[in-house]
């Protein structure tokens, strides 16, 4: 199995009265390109803060790299990169010279870094453009530039697409594809927009105001969302009590509008509209659908049954 790169253990973040993280388990491991999925104020921020030595967890515990002690964790930042919220820089000097004042800063060296994450984010050309005119796709590769100087061999990102036109979404996707891939980073972000994150991340974590629903792989939840039928029934109530007495195990879930969704069906359409016949349960309706990322992540966040 990967070696664990993050390893998140009961984090919890108190706020006074507001319990921004509750009893967090997440695991990043090497390789994987993890997707952090909540609404906003869900904690995707606060835990990628916490991460990246921002601010401190009231309790819980945190490995990098296998490290627990506070300073080996500290000195294991050294290995990562991250951009949280939006990316600092100064509005009247250029991109580059933004770069080569946070290299300095970090105490990273050789000159030549600047101009080798400029090239990987595509930037080169728009060096000694003031950062202040760069459009938002471009501040948010200039971000991306930020967080790849030194070489991390993690890469934390808050809603990398954030603002981006559909052009400049597919530019981000194919990006961290490419550093995942070739220079074999592990990435963690953060995001709302699940179509996206859908076709980049290797393994989901969940989270709903501050507790983590699920971690789930990519590939687990692309058969737990096969497919599934919908039943439009004259009598829901009475089908779902002969569905667990004729085909015990069956998962379902009771929706509005008379409505049954059968997640995961294990026989034939005709065989769930046959069922129904036999027991003089009216049938309305039947569609067969795959659930997307969005379906799955609303029926965990409202405790549906899978």
């Amino acid at each position: 199995m990967n070696e664990a790169v993050i390893e998140a253990r009961d984090i919890t973040k108190q706020y006074k009265n507001l319990t921004a993280l509750d009893h967090v388990d997440i695991t990043v491991r090497r390789g994987e390109i993890y997707g952090l999925i909540g609404d906003n104020g869900a904690g995707k921020s606060t835990f990628l803060k916490i991460v990246a030595g921002q601010i401190f967890p009231t309790g819980g515990y945190l490995r990098l790299f296998g490290n627990e002690d506070e300073k080996a964790v500290q000195k294991s930042r050294s290995r990562m990169g991250a951009l949280v919220e939006n990316a600092g820089f100064f509005p009247k000097m250029s991109v580059e010279k933004n770069l080569e004042y946070y290299r300095i800063q970090r105490g990273i060296p050789g000159k030549e870094t600047v101009e080798s994450v400029l090239r990987t984010v595509n930037l080169l050309e728009k060096r000694r453009v003031k950062c202040e005119k760069l459009s938002m796709g471009m501040k948010q590769r200039f971000g991306l530039a930020l967080a790849l100087l030194g070489e991390p061999e993690l890469l934390m990102l808050d809603e990398p697409i954030n603002g981006l036109d559909p052009s400049g979404i597919i530019e981000m996707r194919e990006l961290l594809l490419k550093l995942n891939q070739e220079k074999r980073i592990t990435i963690l972000l953060s995001s709302h927009i699940l179509s996206e994150l859908e076709q980049i991340a290797t393994m989901y974590g969940f989270l709903s105001r501050g507790v983590v629903l699920e971690e789930i792989s990519a590939q687990a939840l692309r058969e737990k969302c096969a497919g599934c039928i919908d039943l439009r029934l004259t009598e829901p109530e009475k089908y779902a009590a002969v569905l667990e007495k004729e085909l015990p195990g069956t998962a379902y879930q009771v929706l509005q509008d008379q409505t049954i969704r059968i997640t995961n069906p294990g026989q034939e359409s005709a065989r769930y509209g046959r069922l129904a016949y036999e027991h003089g349960i009216g049938v309305q309706g039947l569609d067969e659908r795959h659930m997307s990322l969005e379906d799955y992540y609303v029926n965990i966040k409202n405790r549906g049954k899978l």
